[in-house]
């Protein structure tokens, strides 16, 4: 519909030529409107030349090569011939089997990584729990979903694959990012997914980083959801509890992927070595060799994200190539070192505002409450060479030392403090050090949540106390005014330096006498 509307076609006719194409390709609706505008005009229309067929409108197929711009300057040359449509980038419908997605043919500019993308569920590495042969995927019926997943675990794969695997005539499937795409895409997308099912077609509507959408923008899908107009299929690398709306949520399935396991890259990686149409000859234009240390690197070292595994794999090729790399067979040759180069350093999952951060920091400190003083220092180092900000390990470390060890070890709270100063003086990475001995010291110091407990029971307390909370009482009021005296502010105060055995004077309201917050010295020590 974008297409057409920026060549100047009106929104009806746009809509009805998609309406009478089929929907499936916005080349065949702007034929569609120049062959049926040329022939009910009644002027005739100037002799085209004689190298032009007048079956075929001039430039349409370049204008639709690219889905973000018109290119600046066409080659006339270019289309003084008959285009041919290529059966590798073809949209037609002729197999039921598929959706009408608009497929490019890989080529060479295409990343690695891109040009591997599986394209049906069969073909997908991984992510066992959620394509087994009774999974909800491999039903007939396909839900709103939300695929979560950390990046290059298959949330996009996934999506395609899954609306190439529902019949043709009966579905639509409609890509947008909410990276670029904005409330007017949305409304086109939308109503467009209505037109359609007057028609008997549902749309598959596929967003991707669903999460960067506001709230106002992810609650305008829930009327189309609800009246089966799309078949929403989200995909975000965020917790969708906090990014997501509520209601959004109650209407979509979650389905969580799992980062790839090393098995599973390599499995791509051979996958790419292997396929001649796509894989890696493609950008090196040779054969490709690559030892099993170097891909076992690769594997190992990207995270479970395959797509930072397949391009430094690529990268690693066009090493090999321009160094003109051979082995004995004269197949260009990647090794450990051309696979160390391309990858730099070991990718790490994490970030700092999001699911990652809370996970790693939850894992440190489970690890010191547990006194496993090894793990600790391991989720501390995942932290700093992920670019954890050593400020806030300082500040979670000094809340440990009064939640988890506080009277067990009151000193722990006075190294946690200079823990904090130390980080604020040095800075990383210098203070590195600073936080591994207080995380070590913290781990093996004994433990008590006495304070803890002692503290959250108060608080139940004066949350659940009916009536309101009762006053303090005179006594131990303070009394600073003569009005105040008289009123009996601070009578019968006891000063304790001065009344050697005053364990008869009180300190709670009447109503909680003599209950017990602090379980101090242990009972059971």
């Amino acid at each position: 519909m974008e297409q057409l509307l920026s060549m100047g076609f009106s929104e009806d006719l746009a809509s009805e030529a998609l309406a009478a194409t089929g929907g499936h390709s916005p080349l065949a609706a702007a034929d569609w409107i120049l062959t049926r505008s040329s022939s009910s005009s009644s002027v005739p229309p100037p002799p085209l030349p004689p190298s032009q067929s007048p079956s075929t409108q001039p430039c349409l197929e370049r204008f639709f090569a690219s889905s973000s711009a018109i290119p600046k300057t066409l080659n006339p040359s270019s289309s003084s011939a008959p285009k041919t449509p290529n059966p590798s980038t073809s949209t037609s419908s002729s197999s039921p089997s598929s959706l009408p997605i608009k497929r490019r043919h890989p080529s060479a500019a295409a990343p690695l990584s891109d040009r591997m993308r599986p394209g049906t569920l069969d073909s997908i590495v991984g992510q066992d729990h959620l394509l087994g042969p009774s999974s909800l995927l491999r039903s007939s019926l396909l839900p709103s979903l939300v695929l979560w997943g950390p990046p290059g675990s298959g949330k996009t794969t996934l999506a395609r694959a899954l609306a190439a695997s529902l019949p043709g005539s009966l579905y639509t499937f409609v890509p947008l990012s909410a990276v670029s795409a904005g409330v007017r895409d949305l409304r086109d997308a939308i109503d467009g997914a209505r037109r359609a099912r007057s028609h008997g077609r549902r749309t598959v509507l596929f967003v991707d980083e669903i999460h960067r959408f506001s709230k106002s923008q992810q609650d305008s899908f829930l009327p189309a959801i609800e009246d089966g107009s799309i078949i929403l299929v989200g995909a975000t690398t965020e917790n969708p509890s906090f990014q997501l709306t509520t209601p959004l949520l109650s209407r979509c399935r979650v389905l969580s992927l799992q980062p790839l396991k090393p098995q599973h890259i390599e499995a791509l990686i051979r996958r790419a070595l292997s396929d001649a149409e796509k894989g890696l000859q493609v950008t090196t234009q040779a054969p490709v060799s690559v030892n099993q240390e170097a891909i076992d690197f690769l594997s190992l070292h990207c995270d479970g994200d395959a797509r930072v595994a397949l391009n430094a794999l690529e990268i690693a090729a066009t090493l090999a190539a321009s160094r003109k790399l051979h082995d004995n067979k004269g197949n260009l040759a990647v090794t450990l070192d051309q696979a160390k180069e391309a990858m730099q350093c070991k990718h790490l999952a994490y970030d700092r505002a999001g699911d990652e951060h809370y996970n790693l920091i939850s894992a440190l400190h489970k690890s010191m409450r547990g006194s496993d003083a090894d793990a600790a220092i391991y989720w501390l180092a995942r932290m700093l060479e992920g670019g954890e900000q050593p400020l806030y390990i300082a500040r979670r470390l000094v809340r440990f030392a009064s939640e988890d060890v506080g009277l067990a070890d009151p000193s722990a709270l006075s190294h946690a403090v200079a823990c904090y100063q130390s980080c604020h003086f040095l800075g990383m990475p210098e203070c590195d050090v600073c936080l591994a001995q207080c995380v070590t010291y913290l781990a093996l110091a004994p433990k008590s949540v006495a304070v803890y407990r002692a503290l959250g029971e108060a608080k139940r307390v004066v949350k659940e106390s009916s009536g309101g909370n009762e006053g303090v009482p005179l006594h131990l009021r303070n009394a600073p005014t003569k009005l105040m005296k008289d009123m009996g502010y601070g009578k019968d105060y006891m000063y304790p330096p001065d009344h050697k055995d005053c364990s008869s004077q009180t300190y709670l309201p009447p109503s909680l006498l003599g209950h017990k917050f602090l379980d101090w010295p242990p009972q059971d020590e």
